[in-house]
């Protein structure tokens, strides 16, 4: 081959190389003209106020007065002079402490319960999971708050039984408790998440065990759990999130009260944002809450790796 024809094979080369590259942009047009709404929506709806949101947590920004910088003053502030800010986020790691484990552990038992071949029993899993549709409306936290007021529902059972009902969301020992039951109630989404996981165990497993002895205790522990630690920590994952943003339900129920035991994080930084309208102040604030959820859920995803267990392509089993 002479120095010329090698040449040539050479540019042909790199030039199907070079449309090959581009072929990968060019040829799914339609593809990206299909998710142009939700680029669009991303972009302009999420990502730009994101950052928009962090330009303002270095400023003092008030709707009154001009936009001017101030650096690190707010974060300055929030750690060193902002006594509620401190109590805000203790109660907000103790929702989610509580909140979290009950509601997951609800979800797991209601969905063994529901993973069974039996007669109407899908019309059961919908009657479960509707609360979940709607326990995060303002009209479900008006009927709690109803049902756990001095005159309410719950204290007109207790009473039946000659018991002396209190004023449980007036009560500062238990108005956060009350809240922690809402959502404990709203285990409709992790219920059916377990659901689909527990379909996914292959009953040979369970049979097999029991040929060898192993009793509904032994083979919760030893099969159940390791073969639902994915869907588990999904749904821990999702739970702490959710969790960590709790604002509704405080905010009508209690309004952070009684003497701010409910105060959770979100009802502070809302305060900030559309009551004393410190929006660079508040902004700051948003993202040191982004920033605690990343860290807890760091901290969940480091040590997944000691408890969640996945099934490899060849049947066996290995840890993340």
């Amino acid at each position: 081959m002479n120095r010329s024809t090698a040449v040539a094979v050479k540019a042909a080369a790199s030039t199907k190389k070079r449309r090959s590259f581009l072929s990968r942009w060019d040829a799914p047009i339609a593809g990206y003209l299909f998710i142009l709404p939700w680029l669009l929506g991303f972009f302009g709806l999420t990502a730009y106020p994101m950052f928009l949101s962090l330009y303002y947590s270095f400023t003092d920004y008030t709707l009154m007065e001009p936009i001017s910088w101030v650096g690190l003053h707010n974060y300055e502030r929030i750690f060193t002079a902002d006594a509620k800010f401190l109590q805000s986020v203790k109660i907000t790691f103790f929702y989610v402490l509580a909140s979290v484990p009950l509601k997951l552990a609800a979800a797991l038992l209601v969905a063994l319960l529901l993973n069974k071949a039996m007669r109407g029993i899908s019309a059961y899993r919908t009657a479960i999971y509707f609360p979940s549709l709607i326990g995060g409306s303002i009209a479900v936290s008006l009927l709690w708050r109803n049902i756990f007021g001095v005159d309410g529902i719950f204290n007109e059972i207790l009473a039946k039984f000659g018991i002396q009902g209190i004023g449980w969301i007036t009560n500062p020992s238990t108005a956060l408790w009350t809240l922690i039951l809402l959502t404990v109630w709203q285990f409709g989404s992790s219920m059916v998440i377990f659901l689909a996981g527990l379909k996914q165990i292959p009953s040979d497993l369970y049979e097999a065990s029991g040929v060898d002895g192993a009793n509904r205790f032994v083979q919760f522990f030893k099969i159940t759990l390791p073969m639902l630690s994915p869907t588990l920590y999904f749904n821990l994952i999702m739970g702490v999130i959710n969790a960590f943003q709790m604002f509704t339900s405080a905010y009508v129920i209690t309004n952070g009260g009684p003497m701010n035991s409910t105060y959770v994080y979100a009802m502070y930084l809302y305060e900030r944002a559309f009551s004393r309208y410190q929006l660079g102040y508040s902004s700051a604030l948003a993202w040191i809450m982004l920033i605690m959820i990343v860290i807890v859920a760091a901290i969940i995803a480091g040590t997944s790796k000691y408890w969640v267990f996945y099934e490899t392509d060849a049947g066996g089993k290995k840890s993340k």
